[in-house]
């Protein structure tokens, strides 16, 4: 998922995209009374967050870009000096200047301890390749396991849908089939909540699209403070 952001205005979804656009949406549903809450969500990690909507459009994008500005230079470490991507160490003869000769080409291969039980070892030298050729292949395994990102995904639902449909009925049930992952059971669940806060929850839990123009339906809006009400159609 790209990063992106969405605004609430009570059940209706106002806007979603990068910062810059939605943050003047916000800030224009912000200054208007409104029956609910109006609402920013990090599209990342589905929970709300707070912005200075102050002064004009142009006031606050530029407070937007100055503090986004600032965070790039914190992460990339503006102002010191890029490290070296060549992990290889120099020679020890500080001939790190000299051209390769013929052989073996330059890997990048990074040798480092790895501490592990003997049976580890006796298995891994079993193995076709040797344990170099051995651990790498597990390594790779491991690291394409890591883009289920469904655990992630179902996390961000949550905290949008406690942030927002909390009071709305069937949330408890609801909670327990979206970290089940079982979609089957969570969609009845979730049919007769306001389709803006379905069709999101939805999104951030199971990658689903939006539905275009979403935010331009025109319908009747229940503030989230009724408690147990009966949700817009």
């Amino acid at each position: 998922m790209t990063h992106s952001y969405t605004c609430f205005d009570g059940f209706r979804r106002v806007a979603s995209g990068d910062l810059s656009t939605v943050a003047p949406m916000f800030q224009r549903a912000h200054a208007q009374p409104a029956p609910g809450p109006v609402l920013l969500f990090d599209d990342a990690t589905g929970r709300t967050m707070d912005i200075d909507t102050r002064g004009s459009a142009e006031q606050l994008l530029a407070r937007l870009a100055h503090g986004q500005a600032a965070e790039s230079g914190v992460r990339t470490g503006r102002g010191r000096p890029a490290a070296s991507l060549d992990t290889d160490p120099p020679a020890a003869d500080g001939g790190g200047d000299e051209p390769r000769g013929r052989g073996r080409p330059k890997l990048g291969v990074v040798a480092r301890e790895v501490t592990l039980l003997p049976r580890h070892w006796d298995w891994l030298a079993a193995q076709k390749g040797g344990a170099s050729v051995a651990l790498r292949k597990l390594v790779e395994q491991a690291r394409r396991a890591d883009t289920d990102d469904s655990a992630q995904r179902h996390e961000r639902a949550y905290h949008f849908m406690s942030a927002l449909a909390g009071d709305l009925p069937g949330f408890e049930e609801a909670i327990r089939a979206l970290f089940a992952n079982d979609r089957a059971r969570l969609e009845p669940l979730l049919a007769h909540w306001p389709a803006d806060v379905r069709e999101h929850a939805l999104h951030l839990g199971f990658g689903d699209r939006p539905v275009p123009g979403a935010a331009d339906r025109a319908r009747p809006v229940q503030s989230p403070s009724t408690k147990k009400g009966r949700p817009a159609p």
